[in-house]
């Protein structure tokens, strides 16, 4: 049709001349009308004979576009009647509307006119054929075990009429060579046996051979199952090549070498057990190590006895169900000691950062680097933007000292002190996200992180020094050790030993949860400072308004599952959160519970705590929810929710839980 338009257009253009054959009949008409007469009739017969050529060439040129429309109709019909390759025409209701032989080889099935092609293949229903609206249509389907690329024209409308081809191209040699290959390729596994030293010293010296003998049996016994190829290149660290498919038995198993070494018994008072680091996915073998080589550390840095997978997107905890064992050489502390004092040496600067709302464990941390930097002369400020009442009552007994005069700073003004030769030490915990600044970290020369609670996939990075030990009863504990072992002459105040003292004395619940020998160690040698236990007694003391919103919380609590004690606080109140920490703590008390969670509304969200006996993993339970902790103590914050959506998804985590301890 628009063929003929144009084609018509250009005959019509020859009517010009036309034209000016009839002006000049006119103007002649005044010079010699006979002449003009003649003109006139010329036009006229000129007109004729243009409209007369002009039809018989539209006719022929229709008739040639009309038998090329044939042609290529015909050859598009024996195109698709003799097409090779499976076709097919549905409408965009899936509706098949025509076939080729070789789609009905695969089906050998008759009338399939007017089926739903997802009644055939429920993978191409309309909504995955046509997602992509914009563009043609790829995906790739199976269909008795044979696998099929299809592909297709994107549709020229969104009528349901509308109609669009499909092609079948089989590639199922090549999706079986490719899932081989996926099957076949190798990854990286690491296992290092926990405290082997202490392990070994728990026995007596006939019995070591017998506990390393187990040892190695258990961890070959398993390697040889799951078709591994074990390599012990350390006396308690081995190495494992396993196939890619084997992984999947490996996680359904729920890695139970982890039980299998932990019943071992060879006169060993210490349980023994292993960490597990594996790397998958990696774009090469090198890589995949690296993977093994970060789950590994990730790991021991949450306690040891559990598996970590680490692909290229993600770490997948398994086990942790075993609390920690302290470790009873202090070479680490003591190594970390002179570590930290040459870089706070080779500091213009130190600034040191705790978690927001600073409790007393970060507190008291902060101090023991402070008083490091001190005994070098060397500049050293607290950042300090929110605490709770305890810190509060701590700082309320500084504000006449004048040692202690501009030490502690805002996030203001720690942006202006923090450059490239500025030492940051973080303390109490390793999550950038918990800062009250993190972005302040790329400005630091040099970084410094203390912590002592079980590692978690989100870890402060470009760190020159990391002491990390999970065993550890509080950060306080650690920063007393490392003050021990420092270079320089002790001398501690004796608010900054009750400072450190009151971080032993949180975190432990007075010395009820995780502490060990050297956490009495810690206390003794800040007692020998001049700590006053009355005076540390006193700042914990509540007013009594705050006593009775915790009788409340405890009052409110709902039991679940016969053992596990769930409360919560809805109003917004300003350091609710110790309040809840300490309710938690309390529902401890009653008998039958072994782990108890309180929830309270806060600004943005609400915040959860977490307290267990040791016989439920709350740190576990809370992680599920983005928290974290220790096994016995840890929390969490959900943004954006009600308290009746936070108790919800804390009650789905606990199932959860139960759900993997069980299989």
């Amino acid at each position: 049709m628009d063929a003929n338009r144009k084609t018509g257009f250009y005959y019509v253009t020859g009517g010009f001349y036309l034209v000016i054959i009839f002006v000049l009949s006119v103007v002649t008409f005044w010079v010699n009308q006979y002449l003009a007469v003649a003109e006139l009739l010329l036009g006229l017969l000129l007109c004729i004979v243009n409209y007369l050529y002009k039809k018989h060439a539209e006719k022929k040129i229709s008739d040639m576009f009309e038998k090329m429309t044939l042609h290529i109709g015909s050859a598009t019909h024996n195109a698709l009647m003799h097409f090779p390759l499976p076709t097919l025409l549905i409408d965009l209701n899936g509706k098949i509307k025509w076939y080729n032989e070789p789609f009905n080889d695969i089906f050998k099935e008759q009338a399939l006119y007017d089926k739903e092609i997802s009644t055939l293949i429920p993978a191409m229903s309309p909504e995955a054929l046509f997602t992509n609206a914009a563009g043609p249509v790829q995906l790739t389907v199976t269909h008795n075990e044979r696998v099929f690329r299809v592909f297709g024209s994107k549709p020229q409308s969104e009528e349901k009429n509308s109609i669009v081809i499909l092609y079948f191209d089989e590639i199922t040699e090549y999706a079986e060579y490719r899932q081989k290959y996926e099957d076949e390729k190798t990854f990286a596994c690491l296992i290092f046996v926990d405290n082997y030293d202490e392990l070994m010293e728990s026995v007596g010296i006939s019995e070591v051979p017998q506990l390393q003998g187990q040892l190695y049996k258990h961890i070959n016994d398993w390697a040889t199952e799951n078709g591994g190829v074990l390599t012990k290149y350390e006396k308690d660290k081995y190495s494992v090549i396993f196939e890619h498919h084997r992984l999947e038995g490996i996680i359904k198993s729920k890695f139970d070498i982890l039980n299998k070494i932990r019943e071992i018994s060879e006169g060993n008072t210490l349980p023994a057990s292993v960490s597990i680091g594996i790397g998958v996915c990696g774009k090469d073998i090198a890589e995949n190590d690296e993977f093994a080589k970060n789950a590994i550390n990730m790991a021991l840095g949450r306690g040891g006895d559990q598996a970590v997978v680490k692909d290229n997107e993600q770490f997948s905890f398994y086990g942790g169900t075993s609390k920690e064992y302290e470790k009873s050489t202090r070479v680490k502390a003591r190594v970390v000691s002179n570590a930290l004092a040459g870089l706070i040496k080779n500091a213009e600067n130190i600034v040191v950062m705790a978690h927001k709302v600073t409790d007393a464990d970060s507190l008291g941390a902060a101090f023991g680097v402070y008083r490091m930097c001190r005994m070098q002369d060397k500049p050293v400020h607290i950042l300090l933007e929110s605490y709770d009442q305890t810190v509060k009552n701590l700082l309320e007994r500084m504000e006449h000292v004048e040692e202690y005069a501009g030490l502690f700073i805002n996030t203001q003004q720690a942006t202006s002190r923090i450059d490239a030769t500025t030492l940051v030490v973080v303390v109490d915990t390793h999550k950038p996200s918990l800062l009250d600044a993190p972005a302040l970290l790329k400005k630091a020369g040099q970084i410094v992180v203390v912590d002592h609670h079980r590692r978690g996939a989100d870890f402060i990075e470009n760190t020159a020094l990391i002491y990390h030990e999970p065993y550890a009863s509080s950060a306080c504990e650690m920063l007393t050790e490392i003050l021990q072992y420092s270079p320089q002459k002790l001398s501690l105040s004796k608010l900054e030993a009750e400072c450190l003292y009151a971080g032993l004395v949180v975190d432990t619940k007075n010395f009820t949860f995780k502490t060990g020998v050297r956490t009495f160690e810690a206390a003794s040698f800040l007692r020998k400072q001049g700590v006053d236990t009355v005076a540390i007694k006193t700042m914990f003391q509540q007013d009594l308004a705050t006593y009775i919103k915790r009788a409340m919380i405890i009052k409110d609590a709902e039991i679940i599952r016969g053992n596990i004690a769930v409360s919560t606080y809805s109003e917004v109140e300003k350091d609710i959160q110790v309040t809840i920490a300490q309710a938690a703590d309390e529902l401890l008390n009653i008998k039958g519970i072994t782990a108890s969670f309180v929830l309270c509304l806060t600004e943005n969200g609400i915040n959860i705590s977490g307290r267990s006996l040791g016989g439920i993993n709350v740190q576990v339970i809370l992680e599920k929810l983005g928290g974290g902790g220790h096994m016995t103590i840890a929390g969490a914050q959900l943004e954006g929710i009600t308290i009746e959506e936070g108790k919800e998804r804390l009650c789905q985590a606990i199932d959860e839980y139960y759900l993997e301890t069980v299989n």
